[in-house]
């Protein structure tokens, strides 16, 4: 079912801040910030050969993110990424599985133009997974 690593997603106090450390600092190339107001989050991409960097700054008060960063002012790992061919077959054989899907379990568009679902944390070993369909 699982597919490549599509990316990483990090959660950051400062976009900005965080772009210029990957950048500059790192020499790696960033996209252009995105705002994803579906998603309460304003994103940028880092680009690597094998896979992507996504840096997430809440965008609002109600962000999921700014939650996240109220329990790690410092920012971290935020969820991983996999790429799946079928996202509504891969939900449904999770559901069956036991797995929950968060969000009522309805895909979302992301921020590359593709369905996304959120799977919980606490059925993955305390990591949120995001599938994203191909």
């Amino acid at each position: 079912m699982l597919g490549r690593v599509n990316h990483v997603a990090i959660a950051v106090p400062d976009l900005e801040a965080a772009t210029a450390s990957y950048r500059d600092t790192l020499g790696a190339t960033v996209s252009a910030p995105q705002s994803l107001p579906e998603h309460g989050v304003t994103v940028v991409f880092v680009e690597l050969p094998n896979t992507k960097i996504e840096l997430l700054e809440p965008l609002g008060a109600e962000s999921p993110i700014a939650a996240f960063l109220a329990k790690n002012p410092a920012g971290g790992m935020h969820h991983i990424c996999y790429e799946v061919d079928d996202i509504l077959g891969a939900r449904d054989r999770l559901t069956e599985s036991g797995a929950r899907v968060l969000g009522g379990g309805e895909p979302k568009i992301g921020a590359h133009g593709k369905p996304v679902l959120f799977l919980h944390p606490k059925d993955f070993n305390g990591t949120l997974i995001e599938l994203e369909q191909l």
